[in-house]
């Protein structure tokens, strides 16, 4: 089984698999995968295919175009490879990873695709795939995530789903969902995609939706331009703006602890605990205008603590997997956390303020989709105030403590929610937590946002039901100990479960489509012997033998 210590630290000079090109308003992203530049040894990725290795560069340099190039409107990913633009997920690489890591790498590559939706959607940085060679499994869904798909016609490349004929698996990236519910591609068409491993080219691909043009070698790269220049101009992205050096992100690990300068991850294994204690910004890291916070750039306490959120998770997802309890907890002033946010507020058209907002929404909804028991604790000194206090909404259990504690100087615990808690951070459902905590009750609904802006105390917070409980000093670490401790005994494949299915109510969205089916069906299909056994596809694939299928449908 492939297991190590996993970093998520990179940056465009030690990229071995990208190559970007900024030729404003167009950036160009070629993707030229190293064969001997895995994760892992034991494996080539040939053919472009890739390993988390490969879409760790990917998730950096999709977060660089954001933020650092404002004056890039439209984004063409391509291949660097002749007559090939990806094999997908390396094969060997998946038939030696341990199933957690299996899991976790289709859970991170899914994000970083709907990351390129979100830029396109949100950020007026829209992607097209110009995909000049063969495109199979998660080759194609790159280019899926893409808003436009440009096919070479050669009489050869094709886009295909090979990975039920071939792998005893599904598309790990959303395909399949992409294909119908984005594309809108007709049941029985995506079937016979599915099916049929060598896929489907040329104008068969544009007439089934597959693809919205093709073009001959000779005028590819002209089509594609043309393309790319029409979606830039529909673009409201500022082409005279500078961006901003996303810089290496400061970081300590010691034994027990994970360390970062605005927040601080204390691991408790002996009760499958890992404890984020966030710390609000000084006054001096408020900041007062426009100018100030480009100057402050990466710096900025919002942009600076989302980014360190965003390295917490993805590092204890992959190297603390036993760590199955995720606790928040918050210090500081909460009123230079609601400056802070007042900051964002007035600016919220600018560019940066804006990707600021949705970097932030995109880090809650991993926190969500991360298979960890969420829970709050909201004490005399916390500062759940704007930005912060969706960690509260955030969470599975809250506990407030009611009251002061002891001789502290603290005063007693409270909650602030504003305007940004009521639908600046939508949920994979497309709904703001407040809406998704109240759905089908607006009475309740209403009387939360009556009280936006204002002061909750315990008693109050408990009364509109904004937290679980509100024990005393007395009882308060008690409780705590308790909770953390059941939840601890109980079957972590039972927990995720019941979490996915009570954190996400209200519409579905292809988002959460995506993510259902990857949970409960590409984890299952993993395990079963006919994907992962000794004579199950992955294993035997490429070495000239057959499968062997349990032929019962289950």
């Amino acid at each position: 089984m492939i297991t190590r210590h996993i970093d998520f630290d990179t940056d465009p000079g030690a990229y071995r698999h990208w190559k970007l090109i900024i030729e404003p308003p167009i950036a160009t992203v070629v993707m030229a995968v190293d064969p001997a530049g895995g994760l892992h040894d034991g494996y080539e990725l040939k053919l472009n295919s890739y390993d988390l290795a490969v879409d760790i560069e990917f998730y950096d340099l999709t977060q660089r175009l954001r933020f650092e190039h404002p004056e890039v409107k439209a984004v063409v990913m391509t291949s660097g490879l002749d007559k090939v633009f990806c094999a997908g997920a390396n094969i060997q690489m998946l038939a030696g990873s341990s199933h957690h890591h299996k899991v976790n790498f289709c859970k991170f590559t899914n994000e970083t695709r709907n990351g390129v939706e979100d830029a396109t959607r949100y950020s007026g940085q829209v992607w097209i795939a110009a995909v000049n060679g063969a495109a199979a499994g998660g080759g194609y869904e790159l280019a899926l995530a893409c808003d436009e798909i440009i096919l070479i016609d050669d009489r050869v490349s094709a886009v295909s789903f090979p990975e039920v004929p071939l792998l005893g698996v599904l598309p790990g990236t959303g395909g399949l969902t992409r294909v119908v519910e984005k594309r809108h591609v007709r049941r029985d068409r995506a079937d016979v995609l599915a099916t049929k491993a060598e896929g489907i080219k040329g104008h068969q691909a544009v007439e089934w939706g597959l693809v919205d043009e093709i073009a001959l070698h000779s005028r590819f790269d002209e089509a594609v331009r043309q393309r790319a220049l029409a979606r830039a101009e529909q673009s409201d992205r500022p082409a005279e703006e500078h961006g901003i050096i996303l810089s290496s992100i400061e970081r300590r690990e010691d034994t027990g602890t994970l360390s970062y300068p605005h927040l601080e991850i204390r691991l408790e294994h002996h009760i499958g605990a890992a404890f984020f204690k966030i710390k609000a910004p000084t006054p001096a890291q408020t900041l007062s205008s426009l100018d100030e916070m480009l100057s402050a750039g990466a710096a900025f306490w919002p942009l600076a603590l989302c980014r360190e959120l965003d390295d917490a998770v993805l590092r204890l997802r992959f190297n603390e997997p036993e760590l199955g309890t995720w606790v928040f907890e918050t210090e500081g002033q909460a009123s230079n956390v609601l400056a802070v946010g007042e900051l964002l507020r007035e600016h919220a058209g600018h560019w940066l303020a804006r990707e600021i907002r949705l970097y932030w929404a995109r880090t809650l909804r991993r926190i969500e989709l991360s298979a960890r028991t969420l829970v709050t604790l909201i004490k005399p000194g916390s500062c759940f105030a704007g930005i912060l206090a969706e960690l509260v909404l955030v969470a599975d259990r809250s506990l407030m403590l009611e009251g002061v504690v002891g001789h502290s100087t603290l005063p007693a615990a409270s909650i602030l929610l504003d305007e940004m808690n009521d639908g600046w951070f939508v949920m994979t459902n497309g709904l703001s937590r407040l809406e998704c905590r109240y759905l089908g009750q607006p009475d309740d609904l209403q009387a939360v946002r009556d009280r936006l802006g204002k002061e909750l105390p315990a008693a109050d917070a408990a009364e509109l039901g904004l937290v679980t409980f509100t024990p005393d000093e007395i009882d308060f670490d008690e409780e705590v100990r308790v909770m953390l401790e059941e939840r601890n005994s109980f079957s972590p494949d039972a927990v995720t479960g019941m979490e996915a299915n009570l954190r996400f109510a209200g519409p579905e969205t292809m988002e959460t489509k995506i993510f259902a089916r990857l949970t409960a069906w590409q984890n299952w299909i993993f395990q079963r012997p006919n994907a992962s056994g000794p004579e199950g596809a992955l294993r035997s694939y490429g070495t000239g033998s057959r499968p062997n299928y349990d032929r019962e449908r289950v």
